[in-house]
């Protein structure tokens, strides 16, 4: 249990919506089609815990929406779950833009955390207003690659992250997707030392800070209307609680990055 600092006011613990809210959190525990095992549907009540470890000061009115997406707010902060939380988030703020920083293409056929994107393109998203970042060849097939390329989509393999700031090229991504951009952030883009939680991630991934950048260029940036934080599965994180302790940071840094907008 933490302590009590009446000096120390800590993240967390929003109040539930009440009219508008500049930010909201919301919960979006998906984990019944995942293609590999996991529990990710406990991954949002445990970062809500995480982020009472944080101190977070700002004026913004937040609020903490439970798991309703119909919510009021300028800024939607989704916690899933696995990456099939995308689709219900993006549907529910009428994305026309789609960036995901993601090891995958998510192009898999059928509904599952393989197939975000494919259901969203499907759904009526112009590809050409999605650009993935992070790829990995060595996790994708030839044939998700060339079905990528087929629908229009912007593709950034991870050796670019390597080569210039993700940051950068977060900013460059968001401004190729356009207008009510919808953001994707799988965690397993992440080396497999800094998020073992995530089943799918691989060793050679970016780093906890570069992760939390990409949180600040979606946060501020004034297209952006809702970032969902995916693939966790808090019961299989490291003892110290590294992966789940990194999302709550995510969304302290794009809450606070909005307040600067």
């Amino acid at each position: 249990m933490l302590s009590h600092d009446p000096l120390w006011p800590r993240a967390g613990d929003w109040p539930a919506p009440a009219g508008p809210a500049d930010i909201a959190l919301v919960g979006v525990p998906t984990s019944a089609t995942s293609l590999s095992p996991t529990r990710a549907h406990l991954t949002p009540d445990a970062v809500r815990e995480a982020l009472r470890r944080y101190s977070f000061e700002s004026a913004l009115a937040i609020v903490d929406a439970g798991e309703r997406l119909d919510v009021d707010a300028a800024l939607l902060i989704a916690l899933g779950g696995d990456n099939s939380a995308t689709v219900p988030v993006a549907t529910a703020r009428r994305a026309t833009g789609l960036v995901t920083l993601d090891a995958h293409h998510d192009l898999r056929d059928g509904s599952s955390n393989g197939s975000p994107v494919r259901e969203l393109i499907a759904a009526g998203l112009a590809g050409t207003r999605v650009v993935q970042v992070g790829i990995e060849p060595f996790a994708n097939s030839r044939a998700y690659a060339q079905r990528a390329a087929d629908l229009g989509i912007t593709v950034i393999l991870r050796d670019e992250l390597r080569r210039r700031p993700v940051a950068d090229i977060m900013a460059e991504a968001i401004e190729i997707a356009g207008d009510r951009v919808h953001v994707d952030l799988d965690v397993d883009v992440c080396d497999r030392a800094v998020a073992p939680a995530c089943p799918a991630s691989v060793p050679g991934g970016i780093s906890a800070i570069e992760l939390r950048d990409a949180a600040r260029v979606a946060g501020g940036h004034p297209a952006v209307t809702s970032i969902d934080l995916v693939e966790v599965d808090a019961s299989a994180d490291a003892p110290d609680g590294r992966t789940v302790r990194l999302v709550a940071l995510c969304v302290l840094e794009a809450m606070k990055a909005f307040g600067a907008r």
